[in-house]
């Protein structure tokens, strides 16, 4: 009883002793150094306070990226590619992450580029659908419609026939995606006339998809301020919706376009629309009172 005794008051004696403090101090500064040196490495490891941003390869290809000097920050991989007819072969079309992520020093980038080789899709069989049809199909099988060739026929707006580089093109033939199928179209036992299609400011596309719907072809095409690319919006068309000559199956709609960077179409499109109803108004109150 009195060794126990003893035993606790050593015991005591030593947690309120110098030494003991001391070893306490000794073992707080080793944790402390330890957890400086584990932040340290760690900031090493992650490269904290590195990070760069990624830069914007849109447009731009392998050999150009490598060559300004990317390839020493970043790593590249090509995971797609697909077919654009807008930009270059082998150019960046789609990258992650995106330009203006901030990533470390030696991060992944990855790439979809534009295919060095056309994609071919399987050429549908169009004959005996209505126009409307097989312009739906041409567009789901990304081919496009071209040129619409009415002949007489009992099948009214059927397609009797299609064409692609001037020759018959067979139902399960290869093509080069986006290629241009001409249409055989029955045009009924008469010839009739058809309404004008509203086409002022459609992009290029949405207008020749409208005007082939409507049974017309396409006629010349103006770039006004000599921009192209999908910017390119209707801005006059020939002829025009209130037109008075009759129009008949496979005639052609003239465009005229300007960019809808530099010119404002809503304000234009509203003015054109109420000049429109104008008319329209007039027209049926002079019918009225006549």
């Amino acid at each position: 009883m009195q060794e126990t005794k003893s035993g606790k008051n050593s015991l005591i004696r030593f947690l309120f002793s110098r030494k003991f403090f001391l070893n306490i101090g000794i073992a707080a500064v080793l944790l402390i150094v330890i957890f400086f040196l584990l932040i340290k490495f760690l900031d090493i490891f992650s490269r904290h306070g590195n990070e760069l941003t990624v830069p914007d390869f849109y447009g731009m290809t392998l050999a150009e990226i490598d060559s300004i000097g990317h390839d020493k920050q970043f790593d590249f991989f090509v995971i797609d590619s697909l077919y654009d007819e807008n930009n270059k072969k082998g150019a960046v079309v789609i990258q992650n992450p995106l330009p203006g992520s901030k990533v470390k020093k030696g991060r992944n980038i990855y790439f979809s580029i534009v295919a060095t080789m056309p994609e071919t899709v399987i050429m549908p069989d169009l004959k005996d659908l209505t126009l409307r049809q097989a312009i739906n199909i041409l567009e789901s099988s990304k081919l496009k419609a071209g040129k619409l060739i009415y002949v007489p026929s009992f099948d009214k707006n059927a397609v009797l026939e299609q064409f692609y580089s001037n020759d018959t093109i067979m139902p399960g033939d290869t093509v080069l995606k986006g290629s241009i199928i001409d249409l055989v179209v029955g045009s009924g036992d008469r010839q009739y006339k058809i309404p004008i299609p509203f086409l002022i400011g459609k992009t290029r596309d949405e207008a020749i998809f409208e005007l082939n719907i409507a049974s017309f072809n396409l006629g010349n095409e103006f770039f006004m301020d000599s921009i192209t690319d999908t910017t390119a919006r209707v801005f006059m068309q020939e002829p025009m919706l209130d037109s008075e000559i009759p129009y008949y199956p496979g005639d052609s709609i003239h465009l005229w376009y300007k960019s809808d960077k530099l010119f404002d179409f809503e304000k234009y499109l509203t003015i054109l629309l109420s000049d429109s109803l104008q008319v329209d108004s007039l027209s049926a109150d002079t019918l009225f009172n006549y």
